[in-house]
């Protein structure tokens, strides 16, 4: 089932031509919404059932993870999700500027080592790629349970011109959202002992 639905949910970027988001989806959504790395899709599936009338992207690379999530999207029978199984940044550089309305990076890598951190996906490269494809007023989600990733994420994104961090008050990201569905490894983290951090970004207008 799941190897016979994977060719519908796949997304194949337009040559020469920006993509249009809305246009992956049976029924044009009224905002589309991307999760870069979604795991074991937890997370996503959550935000779908949720949001039925916004689409939903999401991007991973390892065959596990999609896997999982188009079994979900079976069960469930959902419509409102897409898969990108590449690189992330290609999306976002074949993206039409200003066409999604929140984005989801949940537990990155953190490539601890310090010759690695050139590999880290919340970088000012990628901030300027978010940039473009969010729209004014977006949101970005970051989570992450490495205290060194953390501050780096926040070093990075606060200095960034287009976006401008939510918090008011150590609750704000210390604590996930009503509206945050947890995920699988959060719940390993917190096992572990390691406290998660959740930062709320918005795409300033």
């Amino acid at each position: 089932m799941t190897e016979s639905l994977l060719p519908q949910l796949v997304i194949a970027l337009p040559e020469g031509a920006a993509l249009d988001p809305t246009t992956v989806f049976p029924v044009p959504p009224a905002a589309v919404w991307l999760e870069i790395g979604f795991g074991g899709g937890e997370h996503l599936a959550e935000q779908a059932e949720r949001h039925p009338d916004i689409g939903f992207i999401g991007v991973e690379v390892f065959e596990n993870g999609v896997a999982r999530l188009v079994g979900e999207i079976a069960r469930r029978e959902f419509t409102n999700i897409r898969i990108f199984a590449d690189d992330a940044r290609l999306l976002l550089d074949g993206l039409m500027p200003a066409s999604l309305g929140r984005v989801f990076v949940l537990f990155p890598d953190p490539w601890p080592k310090r010759r690695h951190h050139k590999r880290r996906l919340v970088a000012p490269a990628t901030l300027d790629r978010l940039a473009i494809v969010m729209q004014p007023g977006a949101e970005l989600r970051l989570a992450t349970d490495d205290r060194d990733y953390l501050a780096w994420m926040l070093e990075h994104v606060t200095a960034h011109p287009d976006f401008l961090w939510l918090a008011r008050r150590p609750a704000d990201w210390r604590e996930r959202q009503p509206d945050w569905p947890a995920t699988r490894y959060e719940e390993k983290a917190r096992a572990a002992g390691r406290a998660p951090a959740f930062l709320r970004f918005l795409r300033r207008p």
